[in-house]
């Protein structure tokens, strides 16, 4: 050991005995790791900024560029456009009484030309109003048997006192806009003055969270045909237990999944035992299952691997300042390259001497002395090829950032609703989550999606597809 680590001098130390010493260092490693765990924030962690205390440093701003705020000279602005003359339901026609100028009265325009005129329309909300529809069904008595009969609700009318656009509304302002049970009721009152229960609130619910439960099926079975994911998850209660939210993201859908479990039997499950893509993930050990050539590391989470090291100081603090560099010379890489100022083999190119460097890091990290950063250098030369897989293929990021953002809106559900009291609850949310972010994601009209889904059972229809390229997609 070098002197510089002693936790005491050089003579003093030397009269220390063997298991005094051990038992120094032990302590002072344990208050090390104590200490680190303190400094943790959103910048070295994997913690949400919303959890940094307010005594937590400030995150470096963007350096002025020396410009005012607002629109710039030669931003054409955003305007609203006006509708087609077709789609408008009113035209009023005003004419000018007299010259604005000089006072001059306007006769009569000739004929029916009016000349130029300027378009200006005004968009309102029509009162709300709700529809109630009784069907009186006929009891008649055969005059056979002498029993009675009644008559069957026409197809296609619900059995329950409320219709499919009524439910999706429910189920929209509770799983899309996470207002609590209790405000989905009285909006309702104060709406459409349409009066229910909480029980009612929860059954509309899940009679939507059954009319999805085919939809979200067979999204997750395309997700586990998908060439390119990526995976995330996030602490959820259920039944007032420990449980995980976890999203799988593609090109076209993002599907959700409530488990007990963060295992890798979660993965495989929603993958599928035979999925052959590739999956981008933090480095959690449940996507250890797939092999580094099929992964594809996050970046942004390595960032805040090393910014730890540097935190936690000491020997491990060369090892992160350096890991940071490397990190900051390839995001400028990626930035440059999304912007189109050269094609993937040229990044494959100018990426050579930066792996160098980095292999290098991984390399002398493995010898530190400190075992946070010696372990953290192992477990990434480990996984070496997964970290430049975005370098490889088309479609993969160097980041995780698309799920770490659609879990996002799902976190601000939980901290309102504080999850799920029951195995139904959790179905529901899930799909709902579900529908929400892939039609979000599809620029899709997601009441309409929710209506027609709730229809589909009335009328013994196929239900409406998240799949793309599907009818009515």
């Amino acid at each position: 050991m070098e002197l510089t680590a002693l936790p005491l001098p050089s003579e003093i130390w030397a009269a220390t005995p063997a298991a005094a010493q051990a038992l120094i260092l032990t302590q002072r490693e344990r208050i090390q790791e104590l200490e680190a765990r303190l400094g943790q924030d959103s910048s070295n962690s994997s913690r949400p900024p919303s959890s940094d205390a307010p005594q937590a440093a400030a995150r470096p701003r963007t350096p002025p560029t020396g410009r005012k705020r607002g629109g710039q000279p030669g931003h054409r602005g955003a305007f609203r456009p006006l509708l087609p003359v077709e789609q408008v339901d009113e035209i009023v026609a005003v004419m000018p009484e007299r010259c604005r100028h000089c006072q001059q009265p306007f006769g009569e325009p000739a004929g029916r030309r009016r000349g130029r005129v300027w378009r200006h329309q005004v968009v309102e909300l029509l009162p709300l109003a709700v529809r109630v529809t009784e069907y009186q069904m006929a009891v008649q008595r055969c005059p056979a048997c002498g029993k009675r009969t009644r008559a069957d609700l026409p197809a296609g009318v619900p059995r329950r006192p409320f219709g499919p656009r009524l439910t999706a509304v429910v189920a929209l302002l509770s799983g899309r806009y996470r207002l609590s049970r209790r405000e989905v009721r009285q909006l309702l009152q104060d709406l459409w003055q349409v009066r229910v229960s909480l029980g009612t609130v929860v059954r509309q619910e899940q009679v939507q969270s059954a009319a999805l439960a085919p939809v979200v099926e067979e999204a997750r079975a395309a997700v586990q045909d998908a060439a390119m994911v990526n995976m995330d998850e996030t602490g959820w209660r259920q039944e007032q237990q420990r449980a995980w939210l976890w999203t799988v993201v593609t090109g076209a859908l993002t599907v959700f999944w409530i488990d007990r479990s963060r295992g890798g039997a979660v993965v495989e499950q929603v993958l599928g035992s035979q999925f052959a893509g590739v999956v981008g993930s933090d480095r959690w050990s449940a996507y250890s299952r797939f092999p580094a050539e099929r992964r594809a590391l996050c970046h942004a989470h390595l960032k805040r691997d090393f910014q730890a090291l540097v935190d936690r100081g000491g020997e491990a603090e060369p090892i992160g300042r350096w890991g940071l560099a490397e990190i900051k010379r390839l995001f400028a890489l990626w930035q440059r390259f999304r912007a189109g100022e050269f094609d993937r083999p040229e990044l494959r190119r100018r990426l050579i001497p930066l792996q160098a460097r980095m292999g290098r890091l991984l390399r002398r990290g493995q010898e530190n002395p400190d075992r946070k950063a010696a372990a953290l250098c192992r477990e990434l030369s480990k996984w070496w090829l997964a970290l430049w897989t975005f370098a490889r293929m088309e479609g993969v990021e160097p980041t995780n950032n698309v799920a770490e953002r659609t879990l996002r809106p799902a976190v601000l559900w939980r901290k309102g609703c504080f999850g799920s009291n029951s195995p139904g609850g959790s179905r529901f949310a899930e799909r709902l989550l579900t529908v929400v972010a892939t039609c979000r994601q599809q620029g899709r009209p997601l009441l309409a999606f929710l209506v027609a889904a709730g229809e589909a059972p009335l009328r013994g229809s196929p239900p409406p597809s998240l799949l793309p390229g599907a009818p009515g997609s």
